[in-house]
């Protein structure tokens, strides 16, 4: 006889988990070591993305009278070019060596030489090649006795002539990157978490205190308070690294779509509780056959690769087509909508029908593999011993 209603103990079991697990060693370093990975990922594309449009570049001899125009060709393609004179040719070498400088000029304008310490950047050389043509031009021009700048001003007026059936979006690089780090903050969390539900079940079963459990609760309340319990472990743990992460990288100016990361992470938190109820059940389930922790990755090995496999291919459809056929249907297949959905929308590739679907499909399949993975769970979580077969589990 029930000493508590359903949902008490549900929440009572729930309670247990999440109290257990947030004091564990295990989720404390592991939240810490994440951050500090992040953290560190953040900082490098913050230094990257402050060096990645800038040059240094040293002027010898005569090319120190195209420093104006170099800065100026450099503005022209959104590249900040700083010169410097260096006097002794050889410091100049020994700079670029060590780093210092990006390129060391010589010659003179119309015959540039370029020292590198490796290779020269693709638009540096072709900044470069423009400047230096400029003025092989401006001589010619001035042997027919024409003006440089009448002519240039002439040939600029020539330009195509561009149509789009849309307006460009200037963000939507930075939409993508904030998609695919969503869909892999989901895809590990409910991996982890999902794992840790059967993990538990075994522990429970092979030390025999689901028996004791199950004197009083349902079994389908044990596992249902086990899903939530561990959910809201993950959950802490997303928020804590999504958020930490976007703090930090708006910060320092990695992140400058603040309402598109916020928004990201709203979603985030959505589809990572309806991925982790839809797998979460299974794993547990799939966990209830076995009764040694050395055979449950036997048992979740398929619900292991169903994701793995579609985590993969949506990755790189993602990357490759995020608004092709095939990135459209396989996410609003529920079992890769919880990763797909989301990031999709982060990069702002979905319509607003697609995400009603999605939700839509992703429920009715939580409410199915809900009952399949309690039936199995009821049936299969109280025998001990060998390995259960998942069709006499089912059918009890």
């Amino acid at each position: 006889m029930n000493t508590v209603s359903s949902w008490r103990a549900v929440w009572l079991i729930a309670k247990r988990e999440l109290n257990t697990r947030l004091r564990t060693r295990s989720f404390v370093i592991g939240t810490a070591a994440l951050l500090v990975i992040l953290m560190g990922y953040v900082l490098l594309q913050s230094t990257l993305i402050s060096n990645e449009d800038k040059s240094k570049i040293g002027l010898t001899g005569q090319t120190a009278g195209i420093a104006q125009q170099l800065q100026k060709a450099g503005e022209a393609i959104g590249e900040k070019i700083e010169t410097v004179t260096v006097a002794d040719p050889a410091q100049g070498r020994a700079e670029v060596e060590n780093g210092d400088l990006d390129a060391l000029l010589s010659g003179n304008a119309t015959e540039l030489k370029v020292l590198v310490k490796s290779e020269l950047d693709t638009k540096l050389r072709s900044l470069l090649n423009g400047v230096s043509q400029q003025e092989v031009l401006n001589g010619i021009l001035s042997e027919f006795q024409k003006s440089p700048e009448e002519v240039m001003r002439t040939v600029g007026q020539t330009q195509v002539e561009v149509d789009s059936i849309k307006p460009p979006d200037p963000a939507k690089s930075q939409r993508m990157v904030i998609g695919l780090i969503v869909a892999v903050l989901l895809y590990m969390s409910i991996v982890t978490y999902g794992t840790l539900v059967a993990q538990g079940v075994v522990e429970e079963k092979s030390s025999r205190v689901v028996e004791i459990l199950l004197s009083t609760v349902r079994p389908w309340h044990l596992l249902l308070g086990k899903v939530i319990g561990l959910g809201l472990v993950g959950l802490t743990q997303l928020v804590i690294i999504g958020g930490a992460g976007f703090a930090v990288a708006s910060a320092t100016n990695v992140l400058t779509l603040s309402g598109v990361a916020t928004g990201a992470l709203l979603w985030g938190v959505v589809w990572y509780l309806l991925g982790f109820l839809l797998y979460a059940t299974v794993y547990g389930a799939m966990g209830s056959l076995v009764s040694r922790q050395e055979d449950t990755q036997s048992v979740i090995g398929p619900v292991n690769i169903v994701l793995i496999l579609g985590f993969v291919v949506g990755f790189n459809l993602l990357t490759q087509a995020p608004e092709g056929t095939g990135t459209k249907i396989l996410s609003l297949v529920p079992l890769l909508s919880p990763v797909l959905m989301p990031a999709r929308i982060a990069a702002g590739t979905v319509e607003v029908w697609e995400i009603a679907l999605s939700l839509g499909l992703t429920v009715g399949a939580i409410a199915l593999f809900t009952w399949l993975g309690a039936r199995i769970y009821q049936n299969s979580v109280l025998r001990v011993g060998s390995r259960i077969k998942l069709s006499e589990a089912f059918k009890g």
